[in-house]
């Protein structure tokens, strides 16, 4: 048992997963006609919170009279996430994104400039090359698809975006500072 519990430990870890799901996001909010960059910090926690919680993800496609048969919920996901998330000032927040931005970055797979207040988060052509390689992976397939739901459900602004998550997952915002989102 031991053994189990440090390598799900050593996994959230490692920021390979994290680096792995976050390139994909931006693959798919980059293609087709309206795609482009994530704006702003706070949106991309807020659509890897729904792509981390894909209980919530279905969730949220419920609210808005989506349909949900693309978000492939694995038995296992109703009641785990891959990495837990915590409640933090602006709702669900990972306190690695800096780190794990600075990393695509220095790999060539994101760019990231300020516009303003705002920080505007891009894939390279070099990223989404790797990005869809990744995705088109029996272990990647399943955050491909659910970041092309998000893409075209929930590609909110980051305000609109942070609202609609308050709105209808109140037990998130409700938690304290710093205390784990569970699943």
């Amino acid at each position: 048992m031991k053994n189990i519990v440090r390598a799900v430990t050593d996994l959230d870890q490692a920021p390979h997963l994290h680096l792995a799901r976050i390139l994909i996001l931006l693959h798919a909010f980059r293609r087709g006609s309206q795609g482009g960059p994530v704006e702003g910090l706070t949106k991309l926690a807020k659509l890897d919170f729904l792509l981390r919680y894909p209980v919530m993800l279905q969730k949220a496609l419920e609210v808005r009279g989506r349909s949900t048969s693309d978000v492939y919920l694995e038995p296992h996901e109703l009641m785990s996430v891959e990495s837990q998330m915590v409640r933090y000032r602006f709702g669900p927040w990972d306190h690695r994104y800096r780190e794990f931005l600075n990393i695509l970055v220095a790999k060539g797979l994101a760019a990231v400039s300020v516009e303003g207040r705002k920080v505007v988060i891009s894939i390279t052509d070099t990223g989404s090359r790797v990005a869809g390689d990744l995705a088109s992976s029996v272990q990647f397939e399943s955050h491909a698809a659910r970041s092309q739901v998000l893409k075209r459900h929930l590609d909110l602004s980051a305000t609109n975006l942070m609202n609609f998550i308050y709105e209808t997952f109140p037990e998130v915002v409700s938690l304290k500072y710093n205390a784990p989102i569970p699943t």
